[in-house]
């Protein structure tokens, strides 16, 4: 398959640069260049994608719109409640299309990410006037408009660098979240932003972690392909148990660690195992760790 990076942004370098620094690339193609994928019968119409969607649909839920405020109906209801201003969004469609699925693990391969990686695709549909509430994402974005016409605004996340969960503005935070962040979460969203309008052949890639939010300015389809990389604790964390499962001392039940009188047994025998892991650790290199976690 062709080089999908530079098919979307033109360089390849000139991508991973922005890539790098965090910052979104948009780039306007006519809408011929992606006629293969836009005439696939999820991504020809709406109608098209509700009559041959083969199970459930999420819809946005009156009040926030965003996943976390959403239900899953079937094709008839999600009809319905489009005609009445909710936000669809049609999970993994590279189920059912093979197509996507190449496209999906392509562009997986092109970036480099792991093969931990949760890659998926996502398509979404929007009703003129609609959109979908400010918030940011864990994972990284590419976005091709189908049809119908979107404006994006997308702002730096000046309260925390490279979030490990989703959030959006007006819900509570993931307690993890609220534990790393370097400043309050907004509640609005900030002033500081790009703004951009997707037309129908239009790639945005959207940084991990950025605000955004969306108004439809006609009914719009998108197709998003959307990675959810490991980060290096995931690939610590990965190599660290791979290793200490090797050990039948390590396999042990930790028992007693709430038991008053056998307590300090407990707290001995971690404090052995710890000692034997400082005398391992030291010998790790990152190529080891990564060679045997990707091959």
């Amino acid at each position: 398959m062709e080089n999908i990076i530079e098919n979307f942004f033109g360089s390849r370098l000139e991508f991973l640069e922005s890539y790098k620094s965090g910052e979104p690339v948009v780039v306007h193609h006519p809408p011929e260049k992606f006629k293969d994928l836009m005439e696939l019968k999820y991504l020809s119409s709406l109608e098209s994608l509700l009559d041959s969607w083969p199970c459930e649909v999420n819809a946005y839920s009156p009040g926030i719109a965003d996943e976390v405020n959403s239900s899953q109906v079937s094709p008839k209801q999600a009809r319905e409640l489009f005609s009445k201003g909710s936000g669809l969004f049609f999970d993994d469609p590279n189920r059912f299309e093979e197509t996507l699925s190449v496209w999906l693990e392509s562009l997986r391969q092109e970036m480099g990410f792991s093969h931990m990686t949760y890659s998926r695709s996502l398509i979404y549909a929007i009703k003129k006037g609609e959109g979908t509430s400010a918030h940011f994402d864990q994972n990284i974005n590419f976005v091709i408009q189908i049809s119908g016409s979107k404006k994006w605004w997308i702002a730096p996340n000046t309260s925390v660098e490279n979030p490990m969960t989703r959030y959006t503005i007006g819900t509570e935070a993931d307690p993890e979240l609220d534990s790393y962040l370097d400043e309050d979460l907004p509640t609005e969203f900030p002033e500081e932003s790009l703004e951009f309008t997707l037309n129908p052949g239009s790639v945005l890639f959207l940084p991990r972690g950025a605000w955004h939010k969306t108004e439809a300015t006609e009914d719009a389809l998108s197709l998003n392909f959307t990675y959810s990389a490991p980060t290096w604790i995931d690939m610590l964390q990965t190599a660290l148990r791979g290793r200490l499962a090797m050990s039948p001392y390590w396999r042990q039940t930790a028992d007693f660690v709430t038991d008053p009188e056998l307590h300090t047994e407990a707290i001995a025998m971690f404090d052995t195992l710890l000692d034997q892991l400082k005398t391992d650790v030291p010998s790790w290199q990152a190529r080891d760790i990564l060679g045997a976690i990707e091959e």
